[in-house]
């Protein structure tokens, strides 16, 4: 504490002119003269020693003394406290990292040693708070040495790596806990897509982490869980994670939609028999332009657009010949491709705009993924295989911190839903859980 500590004590109460005694004082009040009188006496508000730290000092003493006190049944001084057995035993001191910077508290203590204070805790050395603001900065892809760096910056408190990793690790445990979620019974739309990420194994190397996110009955959105995979995937590796899905109570999903992952609708075909493999046909357009000139890719996306727009599968068929008659001779790649994915692209066709529009690309995870990518390159690479998802467990834990984008979602899902529950009557039934 400084010299000019503001002493919460000191206060005068307000006197009321019309009764000429003594009026509480109210919260808004308090703090308006708690602030006047340290800008009186040169005290800061912020920072090492200012009115925000002695507060929190004081409001945590105040908490501790409160606890001792129902531990012990009597009051300071309190004669009922002679040859109770048990009485107070001075103090320690103690020094706390909160969310205002590093305070130092006196912790009372009792001559038996059977205190245990819950406000802070036995051998804590930082509050809840200051956990959650490392998680927040961590979510966002900064590494410990940055963290620790704007802990010592902001707040004037040393903080080690090996604390900030200690604190992050704890996320494992949640992370282990959400992976094994129960699931609902049913959801219309599966969405599968892949984050590349560098992970240094010997090398640094590219390695994808799948994401399966679902749309749930009432249009909101369900990450069902994250997977780290070598880039060489397939059936089995698929029908290990549709099964552990399926283990934690999805027995039914209308449609899943990807890209073109290998093995993958075999998986689906084993596990969910009536599920529908939808290709994500935004991606399709882009793979096909790797095939063509720059010159050419408006021409060919012009082309293709009455393939993929047609009102039936038949139609399509028309179109897709009318193009390979066109461009097949120049670009034979693009119509393999097209004709590889064929019958994981026709299934949206047989739909009225509304399921179109929702199921014919993996857009409705884009603004996941860009939130998992602006955390990923933020951190370069990683160390292994369990650094990276646990980077990217967090940077979905703090998806739409203010609620707005789960009324974006239903909104935005309203419609296809009610389509949904036309186009698949007696199987969109709401969830068990």
């Amino acid at each position: 504490m400084t010299d000019t500590a503001v002493e919460l004590g000191t206060v005068e109460p307000l006197e009321s002119a019309q009764l000429g005694q003594s009026a509480p004082v109210s919260d808004e009040q308090l703090v308006a003269m708690l602030v006047e009188r340290a800008r009186s006496e040169g005290l800061q508000l912020t920072g090492q020693g200012g009115l925000l730290q002695q507060l929190t000092k004081r409001v945590l003493e105040s908490a501790l003394e409160g606890e001792i006190t129902d531990h012990l049944g009597y009051e300071k001084h309190d004669a009922a406290g002679r040859g109770s057995g048990n009485s107070r035993n001075g103090s320690r001191a103690k020094t706390v990292l909160t969310d205002v910077g590093p305070v130092e508290v006196k912790v009372p203590r009792d001559t038996s040693g059977t205190f245990e204070p819950e406000i802070v805790k036995k051998r804590q050395r930082r509050l809840t708070g200051v956990d959650e603001m490392v998680l927040s900065l961590s979510a966002k892809g900064l590494t410990h040495g940055e963290i620790a760096a704007h802990l010592a910056e902001v707040y004037g408190a040393e903080v080690s790596k090996q604390t900030i990793s200690t604190i992050t690790d704890k996320v494992m445990e949640g992370m282990a806990e959400w992976q094994n979620r129960p699931l609902d019974r049913v959801y219309p739309v599966l969405f599968v897509d892949a984050i590349n990420v560098k992970i240094r194994d010997g090398k640094v190397a590219n390695r994808p982490v799948y994401v399966v996110m679902a749309v749930t009955v009432d249009g909101t959105r369900d990450i069902l869980g994250i997977w780290a995979g070598d880039g060489g995937e397939g059936a089995k590796y698929w029908l290990h994670v549709f099964t552990e899905l399926k283990n934690r109570g999805l027995d039914d999903a209308l449609m899943l939609v990807c890209d073109g992952l290998k093995g993958l609708p075999e998986a689906v075909e084993t596990v969910w028999p009536r599920t529908i493999v939808q290709t994500c046909v935004v991606h399709l357009l882009r793979n096909s332009f790797r095939y063509a000139a720059r010159q050419d890719w408006d021409k060919v996306a012009k082309a293709l657009k009455p393939v993929y727009t047609a009102p039936s599968e038949d139609a399509a068929t028309e179109r897709f010949l009318e193009f390979q008659e066109a461009w097949g001779g120049k670009y034979p790649a693009i119509v393999k491709l097209w004709s590889d994915a064929w019958a994981e692209f026709v299934p949206f066709l047989s739909f009225d705009v509304e399921i179109r529009k929702v199921i014919c690309s993996t857009n409705a995870i884009e603004s996941v993924n860009a939130r998992i990518r602006r955390a990923v390159r933020a951190r370069g690479h990683f160390p292994n295989e369990a650094a990276a998802l646990k980077c990217i467990y967090m940077a979905l834990m703090s998806l739409d911190p203010t609620g707005k984008g789960r009324k974006r979602w239903t909104m935005r899902w309203k419609a296809p839903l009610n389509a949904f529950q036309i186009a698949f009557e007696g199987r969109l039934t709401p969830s068990n859980n």
